[in-house]
Formats: structure tokens, C-alpha cells, sequence
């Protein structure tokens, strides 16, 4: 199998788990959860991000969260910002509410397709991001796009991690190497 194929199904495979957490499967008896996770609150993940993320042995380290993604508190421009990791989204992606806390305007005028998503055409606005800090890693002149509508969550896509010099995960936690 190609790497692109192989990363578009993992890709959609994300992106299925993240806007569809609580999708069922049969086995043949009806219907039943694949997994039950813990209730928390977004307050919950904020928290536990908070004290998720480390320095360890020249490595930022992200610990997996209730929900199984991981997030990270970035410094964007010297503002924090709450971002999911998204190692299939091509670029970083701010929600409207993360974009006007950065002082980033915009107009609706201003939106036009920048891609695809699960639910057809995203609307957005490109951006360049002067300074972005995630785990101790440094990165400038980062691509990203405003996206007002249909993000919960900012996320943190390969336009900051293909700066990386490598990811790993293993098991709960995510280590990434400057």
C-alpha cells in the first residue's frame, strides 16, 4: 500500500473518531459501543493537558488524553492555544474563537474553500503564524487557517509537525524530537 493511501485512512479514520466518538458497530446481535469512556468535561481535558505536557530527555512528551487523542497548550505568537494533534490535517488550523483571541480579523467576506473535510468544503481564511512553541519545539512562519465554523478545537497539523524531526507514539504518549 502507498504511504498517501495509507495516510488518508488513517487520516479519516481520526477524523471519523473525532467527529463521531460515540459510533457503533454490530456484531451480528445489534448494535453495541466499541468503547465506553469515562464522561469528562472540556474543562476536564484542559486541565489534564495542563499537566500532560513535559520535557523529558530532549523530547517534548504529550500524554494520551480520556477522549485517546492527544493535545497540546502551544504558544502561538506568544498567546497559549489549546490544539488536538492532527498528524492528518495538512496545515494548522485555529477556530474562529483561538483566531480572535490571537487579534487574527477577519470578515466573512474574507472565507473561501481551503479543502475538504468529512462533511464536504471547509471555508477558511490562510494565515502565517510568525512563532509557534509546542513542547519546547520552535517553529516560524508556519502556515495555518482561520476555520470560523465547525471547529471545536484548534489542530495542530503537519505544517508545524513536518518540522519535527521525529514523532513517535508508544502506547500513551507522544514524543516529539527538535
Amino acid at each position: 500500500m502507498k504511504a498517501g493511501a495509507l495516510t488518508m485512512m488513517f487520516g479519516t479514520a481520526l477524523v471519523v473518531g473525532w467527529l463521531a466518538p460515540d459510533l457503533k458497530t454490530s456484531d451480528g446481535n445489534g448494535p453495541r459501543h466499541v468503547a465506553e469512556l469515562p464522561a469528562h468535561t472540556d474543562e476536564q481535558v484542559r486541565l489534564d493537558v495542563a499537566q500532560s505536557d513535559r520535557w523529558q530527555d530532549g523530547q517534548g512528551v504529550l500524554t494520551r488524553q480520556r477522549d485517546g487523542h492527544f493535545y497540546t497548550n502551544a504558544s502561538v505568537d506568544g498567546a497559549q492555544v489549546r490544539f488536538l494533534v492532527d498528524t492528518g490535517a495538512s496545515i494548522v488550523a485555529l477556530t474562529g474563537e483561538d483566531a480572535a483571541a490571537l487579534g487574527l480579523d477577519w470578515s466573512d467576506a474574507d472565507l473561501k474553500p481551503i479543502g475538504r473535510g468529512a462533511n464536504g468544503v471547509v471555508n477558511g481564511i490562510h494565515v502565517r503564524i510568525e512563532r509557534m512553541e509546542v513542547a519546547g519545539i520552535e517553529a516560524q512562519g508556519v502556515e495555518a487557517a482561520i476555520i470560523p465554523e465547525g471547529l471545536d478545537v484548534s489542530l495542530l497539523g503537519q505544517s508545524f509537525l513536518a518540522r519535527v524531526r521525529n514523532l513517535q507514539i508508544n502506547g500513551d504518549e507522544m514524543r516529539l524530537e527538535s
